[in-house]
C-alpha cells in the first residue's frame, strides 16, 4: 500500500478513546503498548502494525477493521476521467467518481437500474440530474426531477427512483456509512 493510500487511524484512536473517557496510560495498559507510542499514534508520528493496531482496537473495545474505517485517508488528490471505465465490463451502468475507501461516496447511474429497489441509508444523500429525467419516490410523496434539478435527502429517508428516459443520467452523492454524521438540533 502507498504512503498517500495509508489510512491515517491516530484520530480515530484518539476519538475512540476519549469516547471511552479512558487515558493513554489505561490503554498502554491493556495493550501492553507504550505511553509514547501511543501517543505517536495518536499524532501521526508512528504507524502501527497490523498485530499493534489489532492490540489498540481491542483496548478500546473495537476492532481494527473499524479504526481503518473511521480513519482519516492520507492527504490526496484524485482525479477520475470520464473515459476511464475502472475495469468495469462493457456496458455496465454505474460508475464511481470517488475511488477508494473515503468519507464521501459518489456515483453516477446512466439508463434505468432496479427501480424497484427501496434506499434508506444512514446519513445525507444528494441526487442530481445531469441528462434526462428521473423520478423519485421518497417517504411516500413523488417526484420528478429533470436536468440540473437535485433532491436532498437526509439520512433515515426511505427513497427510490427510475429513470423516466433512456440515457438519463443521475449523480449520487453521500456521506460513507462508516461515518456518523450527526445533526445539532435543538
Amino acid at each position: 500500500m502507498d504512503d498517500k493510500d495509508t489510512p491515517r487511524v491516530g484520530a480515530a484512536v484518539r476519538r475512540r478513546r476519549r469516547a471511552l473517557e479512558l487515558t493513554l496510560a489505561v490503554v498502554a495498559e491493556r495493550s501492553g503498548l507504550s505511553v509514547p507510542f501511543l501517543s505517536q499514534v495518536e499524532n501521526e508520528r508512528a504507524r502501527p502494525s497490523t498485530r499493534s493496531l489489532e492490540r489498540v482496537a481491542d483496548a478500546l473495545g473495537t476492532t481494527a477493521v473499524e479504526l481503518l474505517a473511521a480513519g482519516d485517508p492520507a492527504r490526496s488528490v484524485e482525479l477520475v476521467r470520464a473515459d476511464d471505465d475502472q475495469g468495469l465490463p462493457q456496458g455496465t451502468l454505474v460508475r464511481q467518481l470517488v475511488r477508494g475507501h473515503h468519507q464521501l461516496h459518489a456515483m453516477e447511474f446512466v439508463g434505468d437500474h432496479d427501480a424497484g429497489r427501496e434506499f434508506q441509508h444512514r446519513n445525507d444523500e444528494l441526487l442530481y440530474v445531469a441528462e434526462g429525467v428521473a423520478e423519485v419516490e421518497a417517504e411516500g410523496r413523488a417526484y420528478k426531477l429533470g436536468r440540473g434539478d437535485s433532491l436532498y435527502l437526509t439520512g433515515g429517508v426511505r427513497h427510490r427512483w427510475r429513470a423516466a428516459e433512456p440515457l438519463t443520467r443521475v449523480i449520487v452523492v453521500a456521506l460513507a456509512d462508516h461515518i456518523e454524521a450527526v445533526e445539532d438540533r435543538p
